[in-house]
C-alpha cells in the first residue's frame, strides 16, 4: 500500500512557489502560444493551426448536424485546443498534468452535459423523451430500454471525465515505473530502457492528440442529440 501511495504521488499538486500552489498553472500556459495568431503577417504556426481549426469546424459541423445553432462548433474547437495544450504540457518534466485528475476532467464533462439536459428538456421534451425508446423496441421490453438509456444518460459525463483521466495517468505511470529500474539496469540494458521511453513518449504524444480529440467528438454527439 505504500508504495503504491508513493506511486500516485508523482500526480499530486504540491509544488508551490512562495507557499503558491504552482501545479496548475500549467495548465494555462498553453494560452502563451495563442497570442502568435494575431500576428499581422501569419507564421507557419499560425498558418497550420488555421487548417487544424477549418477541418475540426467541418467535422463537427457535420456532426452537429443542420438544426445544430451557428458557432456551437467554436466551444469544441476550444475544448479540443484546451485539453490537447495541457495533455502535451505534460509531457514535459516537472510539469503537472492537469487531464490526469478527475476533479479537472469532471470540471469539463459535467456542466457540458448538464447544460445539454437543460436545453434538452425545456426545449425538446418529446424529442428526449423518444431518444428513451429506440425505433423498433418491443412494447415489453419499453419499461427496460428506458431505464437503460436513462442510466446510459446519467453516466456520460462520468465516462467523459474517466476516460481522459485514465489515459493520462496510465501513460505516465508506465513511463514512471520504467525510469525507476535504470539505475538497477545494466549499460546494455539502459540503452534499450531509453528506447523503449522515446517510443512510450511518442505513443504518450499520439495519446494526448487522440484523447482530447475524442473528448470533442463525443461531447459534439451528444449535444447532436438535444436538437
Amino acid at each position: 500500500m505504500k508504495m503504491m501511495t508513493n506511486l500516485f504521488s508523482v500526480f499530486d499538486p504540491t509544488s508551490s512557489i512562495f507557499k503558491t500552489p504552482a501545479n496548475w498553472s500549467a495548465t494555462m500556459m498553453g494560452m502563451l502560444l495563442l497570442p502568435t495568431m494575431y500576428w499581422m503577417i501569419p507564421s507557419r504556426y499560425s498558418m497550420t493551426w488555421n487548417k487544424i481549426t477549418s477541418t475540426l469546424h467541418k467535422e463537427f459541423k457535420t456532426l452537429i448536424g443542420a438544426n445544430g445553432m451557428n458557432g456551437s462548433t467554436l466551444m469544441f474547437i476550444s475544448i479540443f485546443s484546451t485539453i490537447m495544450f495541457i495533455n502535451f504540457m505534460g509531457l514535459f518534466p516537472y510539469v503537472f498534468t492537469s487531464t490526469s485528475h478527475l476533479v479537472f476532467t469532471l470540471a469539463l464533462a459535467l456542466p457540458l452535459w448538464l447544460g445539454y439536459m437543460i436545453y434538452g428538456w425545456m426545449n425538446h421534451t418529446q424529442h428526449m423523451f423518444a431518444h428513451l425508446v429506440p425505433t423498433g423496441t418491443p412494447p415489453v421490453l419499453m419499461p427496460f430500454m428506458v431505464c437503460i438509456e436513462t442510466i446510459s444518460n446519467m453516466i456520460r459525463p462520468g465516462t467523459l471525465a474517466v476516460r481522459l483521466a485514465a489515459n493520462m495517468i496510465a501513460g505516465h505511470l508506465l513511463l514512471t515505473l520504467l525510469g525507476n529500474t535504470g539505475p538497477s539496469l545494466t549499460y546494455t540494458l539502459t540503452m534499450v530502457l531509453l528506447m523503449v521511453q522515446i517510443a512510450l513518449l511518442m505513443l504518450e504524444a499520439a495519446v494526448a492528440i487522440i484523447q482530447s480529440y475524442v473528448f470533442a467528438v463525443l461531447s459534439t454527439l451528444y449535444s447532436s442529440e438535444v436538437n
